[in-house]
């Protein structure tokens, strides 16, 4: 085989579809197969997003280029969104719309590092996060989240961490894999921090309209009049409108940093697809009591999970959050690797281990979101038989 850049061989591949290959093994003896490694939202988009959807393929003119930045009228809409979240005055040159929250990341590094430089990324961490820095040659250098301190970083021992090749740290709040939700004050001293030591904070909220009553009080920094100087936020449509297939998402950053960022995006996809993003733009006006409703069923879904948890003998809910639960399982020093292909072939309940996140071995994500309750009845019944 010819040359291959060596950054890309030396970067591991996603693990999800390692799993669902452990579940086609599975031979259907205890139900149907649950998808719990994936995070999918387990309904389907709100009808007359559909609708909108299906007109916006129909017409001609949607079927062209469009701006890089994304179409005028849906960044103006998401610019009007995050000042009802934050409170804040954003404009529509300070977003950009992306092919979904990984793009909207990967555009992001580009940007920001070169080979040879570094981001800290918390660990566990989202495996394409690793993957994107891999690939250019940035280092992943880990944040450590320890269970003791409910998986949140401190600020710290990041600025430990931080030396002339560090470039950003990387904060995912509700966190992807363990759920935690990192408090807003967490968030604004990590902004501190960055900001004195002139490095770029990249703050991953993709679950942030799944936070729970209580904990949902807003970080502070895009409360002000003017986007951070230091801050990139990302962002995803894909869990908050059911529709991961359409590759939504977006970012905001300064608006004197966009311009540099289209030049990444250009090369990668030229512009979002912009049926979705006409949709999206009647979406965020009209749906909130749709996502509302939404929110709260992921509540009910997390709880139903704490429920079940406090019922299984050996395992051990460490955290939970948006559409995750992060476990230990019971089977001491077994590989979680071990763990999770038996799980997914014996037991037809597919979920991912902890080192797929550069996490402990003694871990599992579990993505709850991916299923209605009776699938969170099943998926206790088949912990239960496994541990037995």
């Amino acid at each position: 085989m010819p040359f291959l850049n060596p950054s890309l061989l030396n970067t591991g591949s996603p693990p999800i579809p390692e799993v669902q290959a452990w579940g086609g093994r599975y031979d259907g003896h205890a139900g149907s197969l649950l998808n719990m490694c994936q995070a999918v939202p387990a309904h389907p988009p709100a009808p007359g997003l559909l609708e909108h959807l299906s007109r916006a393929a129909e017409d001609p003119a949607f079927a062209t280029y469009g701006p890089i930045m994304g179409d005028a009228a849906l960044r103006e809409a998401y610019a009007a969104e995050l000042d009802a979240v934050y409170g804040g005055r954003t404009g529509a040159a300070q977003v950009a719309i992306t092919a979904g929250c990984n793009q909207a990341y990967h555009v992001t590094m580009t940007a920001l590092a070169q080979r040879g430089d570094a981001v800290l990324l918390p660990t566990p961490w989202y495996f394409n996060h690793r993957m994107t820095l891999d690939m250019l040659g940035v280092e992943p250098r880990p944040l450590p989240c320890r269970a003791e301190r409910g998986f949140v970083p401190d600020p710290d021992e990041a600025a430990s961490l931080i030396d002339e090749r560090v470039r950003a740290i990387v904060l995912v709040t509700p966190n992807n894999p363990t759920g935690a939700i990192y408090p807003p004050e967490v968030i604004t001293d990590f902004h501190a921090l960055c900001h004195k030591r002139g490095i770029w904070l990249v703050l991953d909220e993709t679950y942030r309209d799944f936070l729970p009553a209580g904990l949902d009080r807003p970080h502070e920094l895009l409360s002000g009049e003017g986007w951070p100087e230091n801050l990139i936020q990302i962002y995803s449509f894909s869990k908050s409108f059911a529709i991961p297939g359409h590759r939504l998402g977006a970012l905001g950053a300064p608006a004197a940093l966009l311009p540099e960022l289209g030049k990444v995006m250009d090369c990668v996809q030229i512009c979002a697809a912009r049926a979705g993003q006409a949709a999206l733009t009647w979406g965020l006006g009209a749906l909130g009591a749709w996502r509302g409703a939404n929110r709260t069923e992921m509540q009910a879904r997390a709880e139903a999970v704490r429920a079940a948890f406090s019922r299984l003998p050996g395992w051990e809910l460490q955290s939970l959050g948006a559409y995750f639960a992060y476990v230990r399982h019971p089977f001491g020093d077994a590989s979680a690797w071990t763990v999770a292909e038996r799980l997914a072939a014996q037991h037809g309940l597919m979920c991912l281990p902890g080192p797929a996140f550069a996490g402990e071995e003694a871990h599992l994500r579990i993505a709850f979101a991916n299923v209605d309750a009776p699938g969170i009845v099943a998926m206790e019944e088949r912990l239960r038989a496994a541990a037995a």
